[in-house]
């Protein structure tokens, strides 16, 4: 199985698993990688999700080039789609997203991070788009997501000379949300997992939605923008609930709408 989907209550957790290529994507995994973002999106249970990838290593190394798709890369941009890379990195998803990275995240690794709302890292981590390298560009949303998230330069930097950059060098920059030894990983991911769990699910859709949506209007519009997610928040149910638990000195039950 080159990705494991797993389910438990209000979280999916989602795992590259082909750790023998560093987690690399090949074409199937590609293709599965599309069915599950779709899945998560469709099934009003899940509330959170986590990718990672299996073992120590690597987050994802990216495309697997030991795989010859026949695919030109003009084809291959012309025909993106909302599975693998693009799928979370371009795909306008209203889950919140956490990226686990375990080790390197390169390439399509790296451009599924940036598409994750929640990023945190091992001290072991390290990030890099090395496309250039193997005649390729960062067509999975790196080329336009990196300067957005980083400073131009240092996103540059990273993109012409395919250098790859450690979690002491990279955090300052604010792409990290937590960096941690690798033995602490995992109980840091829950920590964060129980804190977006704790929340209405209606206000982080809401959240995420109105900040992506609204990142390239001037502030009057975009405080005025009218997106679904955020009316849908105001008028849910548990916008009452949560209220109405304050005073009452109980912990909130939220019903999703």
């Amino acid at each position: 199985m080159s990705v494991a989907f797993e389910i438990s209550g209000n979280l999916a957790r989602v795992t590259i698993n082909r750790p023998d290529s560093l987690n690399a994507v090949d074409t199937a995994t590609h293709a599965r990688l599309g069915e599950i973002w779709t899945e998560i999106e469709t099934n009003p249970d899940i509330r959170c999700a986590v990718l990672t990838g299996a073992g120590s290593k690597a987050f994802c190394a990216g495309a697997d080039l030991k795989e010859n798709t026949g695919l030109s890369g003009v084809d291959y941009w012309k025909g993106i789609s909302g599975a693998g890379f693009p799928g979370i990195a371009l795909r306008q998803m209203s889950t919140p997203v956490i990226a686990r990275v375990n080790g390197l995240a390169l390439g399509g690794g790296l451009e599924m991070v940036l598409g994750c709302d929640i990023v945190i890292a091992a001290t072991t981590a390290r990030f890099g788009l090395p496309e250039a390298k193997v005649g390729r560009v960062p067509l999975d949303g790196g080329m336009v997501l990196l300067q957005r998230l980083i400073p131009r330069n240092i996103a540059l930097g990273m993109m012409m000379t395919g250098r790859l950059i450690d979690t002491e060098a990279l955090k300052p920059y604010g792409l990290l949300n937590s960096v941690v030894p690798p033995e602490d990983l995992d109980d840091e991911v829950d920590r964060w997992v129980q804190d977006l769990l704790a929340c209405a699910p209606l206000s982080l859709k809401a959240i995420k939605a109105v900040s992506r949506q609204t990142a390239h209007l001037p502030l009057q519009d975009a405080y005025q923008y009218p997106s679904e997610e955020l009316v849908a928040a105001l008028l849910s149910e548990d916008a009452d609930e949560g209220p109405a638990a304050f005073r009452e000195k109980r912990p909130p039950v939220w019903k999703g709408h």
